[in-house]
């Protein structure tokens, strides 16, 4: 898997929203969690330099000062570890869909129960190493009771505080969320200007001489606009209807093409019962006529898979097109880059999209959760 930019800032958005479809391997999910606790370990050692000033107006020597340092971040990196480890049992043991069906309150209890427990198990652990093994026993000193049930309600407290600003900030993670995937879904709703004009024109073109192929022309272009408008007032769609669009579109660009293009579709009658959400397929069916068929000169052919395996719906789209290593049209691929980044945000890791180079044209397929479950109307 391929560790770059966005792939970073969507692990770390993942991690920091207390996302159950983490993005990115499992290691960079733990790595957040130790960059975390290095700060909060941080966060303690000046508090405590601060609190020894004003008690007694001396500090440690630099010798001292690093051994503290390095005591309170063992102390926060078992806490941590504790954190990431219940979460990591816990998620899978109870099922990801399970948790998401909790109530408000019964997530909230989940999401803070899980960090206090990891504090209540790693805290103890966490002074026992740093007292023995860092500090020689000069701290944590556990002969006075006082000062051990202060120092972990000062830890419940502090993690209580970072608990409710992890909560504020996932709900507006959730709202930016939401509103990209009302953006990307408004923006894939609306017709690409040259495919509208260009449809338009070749009906008027075809009225006077070739009125059947307008008539046939129009009748997918409405069917074509039907399907696409309807998209839009759903949150989910099942496959059937996202091939009927994509079947429409391909009517209309075959009228306008001739015998440029030929297409095929091809699903069993069980897989077209699948759920997605809407415009998943049609971005892969317009960038392989649009990037690459239409600029060749003898067009070619378009064909259009669903499969399920697995667990998994996967959908492809095959053309004989230029394929990858043709110079870029203007534009190109800007779709599927939004598509990505779109089912990123829907499924994390779950779900992938893959352009991959044929010995003639390209193959784009998406890959996705396999959702039967009746559909959203």
């Amino acid at each position: 898997m391929k560790i770059d930019k966005d792939m970073l800032r969507a692990s770390w958005r993942s991690w920091y929203a207390n996302d159950l479809r983490a993005v990115g391997p499992g290691w960079l999910q733990l790595l957040w969690t130790f960059v975390f606790s290095s700060v909060v370990g941080l966060c303690f050692f000046v508090l405590g330099l601060a609190t020894l000033a004003t008690g007694s107006g001396r500090l440690p020597s630099w010798a001292g000062a690093g051994q503290w340092l390095l005591a309170n971040l063992v102390v926060s990196w078992i806490i941590g570890a504790c954190i990431h480890g219940l979460f990591a049992v816990l998620v899978p043991l109870l099922g990801a869909e399970r948790i998401r069906a909790f109530s408000r309150r019964g997530q909230s209890l989940f999401f803070a129960g899980v960090p206090l427990a990891g504090l209540a198990l790693g805290w103890p652990m966490g002074a026992f190493v740093a007292s023995n093994l860092i500090l020689e026993k000069r701290w944590f000193p556990f002969r006075n009771a006082e000062t051990v049930v202060g120092a972990f309600l000062l830890a419940v407290l502090v993690t209580f505080i970072f608990y409710k600003h992890f909560q504020a900030k996932a709900r507006q993670i959730e709202a930016e969320k939401r509103v990209t995937e009302a953006q990307l879904r408004l923006l894939q709703g609306q017709m690409e200007p040259h495919f509208l004009f260009n449809t338009l024109a070749n009906v008027h073109a075809l009225i006077d001489h070739e009125p059947a192929r307008a008539k046939a022309m129009l009748g997918s272009f409405t069917d074509y606009l039907r399907a696409s408008l309807g998209g839009l007032r759903r949150h989910e769609a099942p496959l059937s209807d996202e091939l009927a669009l994509a079947e429409a579109y391909l009517q209309v660009q075959q009228t306008r093409m001739d015998e440029r293009l030929r297409f095929s579709i091809d699903a069993a009658p069980d897989v077209r019962l699948a759920n997605l959400p809407p415009m998943i397929l049609q971005p892969l069916v317009e960038n392989a006529i649009h990037h690459g068929l239409e600029p060749q000169l003898n067009g070619g052919r378009v064909s259009v898979r669903a499969l399920a395996e697995g667990g998994q719906l996967r959908l492809e789209v095959q053309d004989d097109g230029r394929g990858l290593r043709a110079p870029p049209r203007k534009g190109a691929r800007m779709a599927l880059q939004n598509l990505r980044e779109r089912l990123r945000g829907l499924y994390g890791d779950e779900a992938r999209l893959e352009l991959l180079e044929q010995d003639v044209g390209t193959l784009a397929r998406v890959t996705l959760p396999l959702n039967l479950q009746a559909s959203s109307r």
